[in-house]
């Protein structure tokens, strides 16, 4: 088996801002995490096998970067021993797309070896999964690691891809090619180093979970902008658009432009099950109160429908805390319209 550590000297986030940004998934409070990436000779659990583990873990003030390879089949079971002992350290995992496949295959590889599985009451931090509600706020193609580390500017890799490094296994494996080994092992760190820089896009979350303060409000010809501080700094600045709105954002500022109507905005509800819309008055209303109604002039509220209006007063525009309301329930559907 070949076991590789190094510290990782640059590129990777400091841990006070892996513990921000990581803050809201309420890890216990001794936060020890490790970022981890698998490989494997095929998707199934059944009918291949993991034959490179890395890991990135924060000792004495500096990240360490370990890796593990077998030689052999034969090794796998040693290998997943090694990797459940080691992760017997750590509080929480990040990982990208681990829930749907790195911890799962290896939860069936533990079980196959009959080897029980270290990640019961470990809990993880899936990437892919966290960052899914930002891909049409920063107009991303493709949710795959290689897509999102384009668009954060890491568009040349050294190493070939995870498909191609399995050829490259097997022809280390078969001792045909041992200077492969170094191939291997490159993709893996690549995919490590790419978590820590993925990582910094929760950032983009604090406009869907409220992690924002507002701090200026204006009108300007047909639209109101709203400027916003965010708690986190954005890695790569962005903008996009609609019909009803243009919003961007660099560094921990944030510019949300909306036109109004006649000096009126419309407020809308996420939980619009709970609301009916009544197409004559143009508003919603709640089910307890619109049930006294005729049918015939109501209909079940949509999440494009369940809106009131408000008028945009000189006390709105100078009042944070009413802005605060007003982009807590809008914002999120503004954002969830970009496709």
């Amino acid at each position: 088996m070949i076991v590789k550590k190094m510290p990782i000297l640059q590129g990777f986030p400091d841990f006070e801002t892996v513990k921000k940004l990581t803050k809201k998934h309420a890890f216990s409070e001794h936060f020890v995490p490790v970022f981890y990436d698998i490989e494997t000779t095929g998707l199934s659990r059944n009918s291949t096998f993991l034959y490179l583990v890395g890991a990135v873990a924060y000792e004495e003030k500096n990240w360490q970067m370990y890796q593990w390879m077998i030689e052999d089949e034969k090794e796998e079971p040693e290998l997943l021993k090694i990797f459940s002992e080691f992760l017997q350290n750590f509080s929480c995992t990040i990982q990208y797309n681990g829930d749907s496949f790195d911890q799962p295959y290896l939860e069936a590889r533990y079980q196959i070896h009959g080897l029980p599985s270290p990640f019961e009451s470990l809990p993880s931090l899936d990437l892919y999964r966290q960052l899914k509600p930002v891909k049409g706020l920063l107009k991303l193609s493709k949710m795959n690691q290689p897509s999102v580390e384009a668009f954060l500017g890491i568009d040349q890799r050294d190493y070939c891809d995870g498909a191609a490094c399995i050829r490259h296994y097997k022809q280390f494996a078969s001792g045909k090619k041992k200077e492969a080994a170094d191939i291997v092992l490159g993709h893996n760190q690549e995919d490590l180093l790419g978590l820590g820089k993925i990582l910094s896009m929760l950032s983009y979350l604090c406009l869907f979970e409220e992690g924002y303060e507002p701090l200026n409000c204006e009108f300007l010809d047909e639209q109101i902008i709203f400027t916003l501080v965010l708690s986190c700094s954005l890695p790569v600045e962005f903008s996009n658009y609609s019909e009803k709105f243009y919003i961007t954002g660099q560094k921990n500022r944030v510019r949300f432009l909306i036109k109004h109507q006649n000096g009126r905005l419309k407020q809308y509800y996420s939980n619009y099950k709970d609301y009916d819309y009544i197409p004559s008055e143009d508003t919603a209303i709640p089910k307890t109160l619109s049930v006294c109604m005729d049918k015939k002039l109501r209909k079940p509220a949509k999440k494009d429908t369940c809106y009131t209006w408000f008028s945009v007063t000189d006390d709105f525009v100078r009042n944070p805390l009413k802005q605060k309301t007003y982009l807590k329930h809008c914002l999120p559907y503004y954002l969830s319209t970009l496709k």
